[in-house]
């Protein structure tokens, strides 16, 4: 009571109140982050995109929409959010299977529903309500889980990512699927149970190759492993964005300076692989400050994460936040030759509202398990 007094008389004394920010629930050094972060994805995306301010007025607007989305969300109580992780799961699985029937195709995939007005990718949805669905059924269980909770978990995570495989989508469906599995692991999954699922990951990879797999998605592999095969064709993305990161040196050649981006050699350049733009333009140090940046966004999210008071919360801040780094992996890693192309944007820099808004509603639902942690 003491304590609570002085702080109550210092504040009337010094005339020193909460913030707007922390008034709406905001975690003010993730959200500077986060805004620091966007703000240097509409620099970059002018750039690669030939200097479009079209493109970059839509993506600002994309922005204004994911903050938005955000600050409404972290207004909602945790135990408000898992008591609507089942609808939103099976309104992404419903939305997922009208993707199918009467979805909107565009480069030989059939992935975005269309609303006349605009159209939107359920998959992205679906990156959030699967976590907050497996954090919700596990929140119920006593932990660690036992086999027959672990096959429950399995069958909510691989109904979206069986038909997210039918758009075809690889790249989004491995990424639904980690979203879920991180976690599993989380919430105390035994090392026994994840090196089992390696060796059938394993023993199924072949099944996988010639029954599930497309060709243009073997082909993305059998480039990974030599793009210098097909230098014109299948091997083009790869060696030219290598090109791009390469020649950008230790401090780059300027914003809009690059030549692979502006002379239209780099495909992709304002989705995918924008990585490589930047990379071309601001160098090695531009990569390092970039980084940087990221990792702080995620070592904020992790701190966040630890500090929920229940076991709901712990899991799902701490799930989206490895999500979110995996994210920057794969982008990273797809870009620079060390993992197969897969079709996974850079987060919050390349271009896409529908990523944009569920990446920003992700830190919404982390910010809100912190600002309620009491």
């Amino acid at each position: 009571m003491a304590g609570d007094y002085s702080r109550t008389l210092s504040g009337s004394f010094h005339g020193k109140g909460p913030s707007i920010l922390q008034r709406l629930n905001v975690d003010m050094p993730l959200f500077l982050l986060l805004v620091g972060i966007s703000i240097l994805g509409l620099f970059v995306l002018y750039s690669a995109s030939g200097q479009d301010w079209g493109m970059v007025q839509k993506q600002f607007l994309n922005y204004v929409v994911g903050f938005t989305a955000m600050i409404f969300i972290a207004q909602l109580h945790p135990k408000w959010l898992a008591s609507w992780a089942p609808w939103l799961y099976g309104a992404g699985v419903i939305a997922l299977v009208l993707v199918l029937l009467i979805g909107v195709g565009a480069k030989g995939a059939q992935r975005w529903l269309s609303l006349g007005f605009m159209r939107f990718q359920p998959a992205e949805i679906v990156k959030l309500a699967v976590p907050m669905m497996v954090a919700w059924y596990l929140s119920h269980k006593i932990l660690p889980p036992k086999f027959k909770h672990i096959a429950m978990v399995m069958l909510i995570i691989f109904v979206p990512v069986l038909l997210v495989l039918k758009q075809p989508d690889l790249g989004t469906s491995i990424l639904v699927a980690a979203s879920g599995l991180i976690i599993l692991f989380f919430a105390g999954l035994g090392w026994r149970w994840i090196f089992s699922a390696m060796l059938v990951l394993c023993a199924v990879a072949p099944l996988m190759w010639y029954g599930v797999m497309h060709d243009y998605q073997k082909q993305r592999v059998l480039t990974f492993l030599d793009p210098e095969s097909d230098p014109l064709g299948s091997g083009w993305n790869i060696i030219q964005s290598k090109t791009a990161i390469g020649s950008g040196g230790l401090s780059g050649k300027g914003w809009t300076g690059g030549t692979q981006s502006q002379l239209e050699f780099l495909p992709e350049r304002h989705t995918d692989f924008i990585i490589a733009v930047y990379c071309e333009e601001f160098g090695f140090v531009g990569v390092v400050l970039l980084l940087l940046l990221y990792a702080s966004i995620i070592m904020r999210a992790l701190y966040i994460s630890s500090q929920s008071s229940d076991v709901f919360g712990r899991l799902l801040a701490g799930g989206l936040t490895i999500t979110f780094f995996i994210y920057v992996f794969v982008n990273i890693g797809m870009v620079s030759g060390v993992l197969p192309v897969v079709g996974v944007p850079l987060p919050l820099i390349s271009y896409g509202g529908t990523s944009v808004v569920a990446l920003l509603s992700t830190f919404g639902v982390i910010m809100s398990v912190y600002m309620h942690k009491h």
